[in-house]
């Protein structure tokens, strides 16, 4: 049985577009891409000393049980020479598993849907460019959308050099 899910990718350093690309590539091992978004340049989360990062989403059918799938994220990581320094840190490349259809789930190892969703713009931003009207249960009648609309503090900056394509 196929769920559709969404990641979110994340980089500051190396080159994000050529790197989000390699991932998506060995991602396609073993889930189907069904849709990216543009990159977003947004300013750092949390440790802020720190250069600016390239966000994007992709939109993907698996098979996977979402700890299979989030195993083999970990492994496209690690091959593509993630290591963490700090917590919200400098990284090469960063792979969230956001949502996984409908479902709720609360582990030590996962957390879905993703908890940082509906306070970062640089999630919400590349998730709306897929499903605008996308919505979860666990929000009850938030929308990414009306989500966007209530956040206090913004990390993607305004205007066009902000946004690019990279597919």
């Amino acid at each position: 049985m196929n769920a559709e899910a969404y990641l979110g990718l994340g980089a500051n350093l190396g080159q994000p577009a050529q790197t989000f690309k390699s991932a998506l590539q060995r991602i396609s091992g073993f889930a189907e891409i069904l849709g990216t978004s543009s990159l977003y340049r947004s300013e750092p989360f949390g440790f802020a000393d720190q250069p600016p990062f390239t966000n994007a989403a992709a939109k993907i059918s698996t098979d996977l049980s979402p700890p299979a799938l989030l195993k083999e994220l970990q492994t496209v990581e690690k091959d593509l020479g993630k290591k963490v320094i700090r917590e919200n840190g400098p990284r090469v490349i960063d792979l969230d598993l956001l949502l996984y259809g409908d479902l709720s789930l609360q582990s030590d190892e996962l957390v879905l849907p993703h908890p940082g969703i509906l306070m970062r713009d640089f999630v919400l931003l590349p998730l709306m460019e897929l499903s605008p009207d996308l919505s979860h249960p666990q929000w009850g009648p938030q929308t990414l959308k009306s989500a966007l609309g209530g956040l206090q503090k913004r990390f993607v900056g305004e205007g066009p050099g902000n946004r690019s394509d990279w597919t």
